[in-house]
């Protein structure tokens, strides 16, 4: 029965009945009414074998079913058909009646399939959504956990911070109170040093005054010696005593000039060392490590996140500040010489006459000037780089402070100056200390963030280093600005370069919060 059944299935006779049950709707209007005769008995003998084969599968199956298999169904399905009206008009249901039937049972059967598709489809649709939508809340559980890391990461490190800036702010008091002590010890010493320049100006008064006695007795003696021999005499031995007591009293002074030259020396110490301290103590007070760098480098992280260049950009300008402040002060003060030179008269020489004045005038320096030619060394460099909506000049309040307090170390009687640094030298501990994201057992220096104080060859304050296994000088510039500002001012001026090809230097520290300050290290 059911190899039966497959042989009729694979056969297709039904579609080769609608097949041609189609093609004989389409040409029905043009063909003759013999050919559509012709093909209406062709379909007719085409079901009478369906027909045919159906009947042997239905008496195979009821016989299947025993003696009585099946019979209510035939009694009551298929003997109605088989009755008198079977191929005729009439009875209780009519062809048209019956393809109605067959062709709305059609119909519903396409809807069924239609709705089946559909919501196979629907549902395909829906668990690929259900599937995005597991991921996307995934991929939010996951943020969320990294946003969670990061906030506690962030209330340690402030908490942390916290703490090492009130120790870094009683660190500095104490600092600025040791300094207070010595401005006010040396303003004692420049008392002292007033009245030295008094008693100075006493004893020049008076080795002037006896110099000039000598010198009048020594011609009154030879007057007389050439208009009487015996007057002479006579007068030469009246003179002597007052003439061998005038030499006494000058050789005593001879011998108190030389502690004057002393008392000027120690003048001169006492003035370098009040320049000194008062110096260290402007540096104190204005703090540019801790606030005007920071001041800067938050200024440079609202237009770029690279916080490494922006270190490099910070200690760059104030590595050419000195450059430039330095050529500069030379200028200025062969200028200073040469006009002093054509007048100068008095006991002090040149130099200290050279240094006296530029000491009583350190504020006359061109520092729109300077300021400009920092700017100018910045775009030149390879290393450092801004978004094309940038100009280095964002960072003009930080550089003019730098150009000030360079000009000033210029200006001290001992100068103070900056230490030469380069990338990927070996570090010096000497001379810097690490920062807090640098690896500490690289020797190498990959990045300077602040520059030592040097006095000579003598360290006076400590600077900053970030120190990074395979630190090299290779550096590219990652964006320039096609139209970045050269300098806000116009003129030109000449300066040298920097000695040191560092070029690059969030937030307001060393570390992405307040760091500590280079002073409780020794760095200024």
């Amino acid at each position: 029965m059911a190899e039966s059944l497959r042989r009729l299935v694979n056969i297709g006779t039904f579609t080769v009945l609608q097949e041609k049950l189609e093609r004989w709707l389409d040409n029905y209007y043009i063909n003759t009414c013999d050919q559509n005769v012709a093909r209406c008995c062709e379909i007719i003998e085409l079901n009478a074998k369906v027909q045919g084969q159906l009947f042997k599968l239905l008496q195979v199956t009821a016989e299947s079913g025993g003696m009585y298999g099946g019979a209510s169904i035939i009694k009551s399905r298929l003997l109605p058909f088989l009755g008198q009206n079977f191929f005729t008009s009439g009875g209780s249901v009519t062809a048209d009646t019956s393809l109605s039937v067959l062709a709305e049972s059609a119909a519903k059967n396409r809807e069924i399939d239609d709705l089946q598709d559909m919501y196979e489809t629907s549902l395909n649709e829906l668990e690929a959504d259900l599937k995005d939508k597991e991921a996307e809340n995934q991929d939010l559980r996951d943020e969320l956990l990294e946003a969670k890391d990061n906030l506690n990461r962030s209330l340690r490190e402030s908490t942390s911070n916290k703490m090492l800036g009130e120790v870094e702010v009683r660190e500095l008091r104490r600092k600025l109170a040791l300094a207070e002590d010595e401005v006010r010890t040396l303003r004692s010493k420049a008392g002292m040093m007033t009245d030295y320049e008094t008693q100075i100006r006493h004893l020049r008064d008076d080795i002037a005054l006896l110099t000039a006695r000598r010198d009048s007795l020594y011609r009154s003696t030879s007057s007389f010696a050439k208009d009487d021999s015996i007057l002479s005499s006579t007068i030469r031995e009246e003179k002597k005593p007052g003439l061998a007591d005038a030499q006494d009293e000058i050789h005593k002074l001879r011998s108190k000039a030389g502690l004057v030259d002393d008392y000027e020396r120690q003048v001169r110490n006492l003035r370098d060392e009040l320049s000194l301290a008062s110096t260290k103590k402007s540096y104190l007070d204005n703090d540019m490590f801790s606030q005007d760098r920071l001041d800067a480098m938050d200024t440079l992280r609202r237009y770029s996140d690279d916080y490494e260049n922006n270190q490099r950009i910070i200690f760059l300008a104030i590595q050419e500040a000195f450059s430039v402040a330095k050529l500069a002060f030379r200028q200025f003060k062969m200028k200073v010489r040469a006009n002093l030179a054509a007048t100068h008269i008095g006991p002090e020489t040149l130099e200290e006459a050279v240094q006296d004045y530029i000491n009583r005038n350190t504020d006359l320096c061109d520092l729109t000037g300077m300021v400009a030619d920092v700017i100018r060394a910045l775009n030149r460099s390879p290393k450092v780089f801004l978004p094309p909506d940038a100009t280095f000049s964002i960072v003009q309040p930080f550089i003019r402070e730098s150009c000030k307090l360079a000009w000033n170390m210029s200006a001290l009687a001992h100068p103070l100056d900056i230490a030469v640094a380069t990338d990927a030298e070996l570090f010096d501990n000497n001379k810097y200390r690490r920062s807090y994201d640098s690896e500490y057992t690289a020797p190498l220096v990959n990045h300077h963030i602040w520059p030592a104080l040097m006095q000579g060859a003598k360290v006076l304050m400590k600077g900053e280093a970030c120190t990074r296994r395979g630190a090299s000088l290779g550096a590219s510039r990652r964006s320039r600005s096609p139209t970045r500002s050269v300098s806000p001012s116009p003129r030109p001026r000449s300066r040298s370069r920097s000695a040191s090809p560092s070029r690059r230097i969030r937030s307001r520290s060393v570390s992405p919060s307040r760091s500590r300050s280079p002073f409780s290290s020794g760095a200024w």
